[in-house]
């Protein structure tokens, strides 16, 4: 079983305004993940939240998707974010796709295509990658979540994957979309998807 994280945490600091429930087409930036998430089959879709957590909170219970607060969220960023996320997972849980909450832009076929990696080989890190640079989603099995949890800050995620890099299986996109998330208000004036 395949769970998918959406980390929804941050505080929206260079955006200026939260961003999660910023407009995007008939939805919002973090609405559309998860509805992207569900609409490639994840079942067990939970948001980790922090800063705006009731805006965050609102949005995920209304697309059907669990939420699980981060308390740390105000200093440790994204590492703790994740390993919050982990440990909310239940125990049938053997992999965890981790996905961001101000990524909208991204596809369908990107999340089946790394689903579909991992049930052909297993392996244990699946990082989707575009012209040689790794974006998200990517997906960690339960064999190295003990490595995510003993990770402490300022390391981060990155730190995570560089320390497991030899076990990573890639899958090659042709889409940018894997590495464009919304940072900053033109970014998501650059991106955003009207009605």
């Amino acid at each position: 079983m395949i769970a998918a994280l959406i980390l929804a945490a941050g505080q929206s600091r260079r955006m200026g305004r939260p961003k999660m429930s910023l407009p995007w087409g008939d939805s919002t930036v973090l609405g559309r993940v998860i509805q992207v998430l569900q609409a490639a089959g994840m079942k067990d879709v939970i948001v980790v939240t922090g800063g705006d957590s009731a805006a965050a909170e609102d949005i995920a219970h209304g697309c059907n998707a669990r939420t699980i607060f981060n308390p740390g969220y105000a200093g440790e960023e994204m590492l703790s974010s994740l390993q919050v996320g982990l440990r909310a997972l239940s125990e049938e849980t053997q992999a965890a796709l981790i996905a961001l909450g101000d990524q909208p832009q991204i596809q369908e076929e990107t999340v089946r295509l790394i689903q579909d990696e991992y049930i052909r080989i297993s392996a244990p890190l699946i990082v989707p990658s575009h012209r040689m640079r790794r974006g998200h989603p990517w997906l960690v099995a339960r064999e190295l979540w003990d490595s995510v949890f003993a990770l402490r800050s300022p390391q981060t995620p990155r730190d995570f994957l560089n320390l497991h890099a030899s076990e990573i299986h890639y899958v090659v996109m042709d889409t940018p979309s894997i590495l464009q998330d919304l940072d900053t208000p033109e970014d998501y004036e650059q991106f955003k998807v009207s009605d």
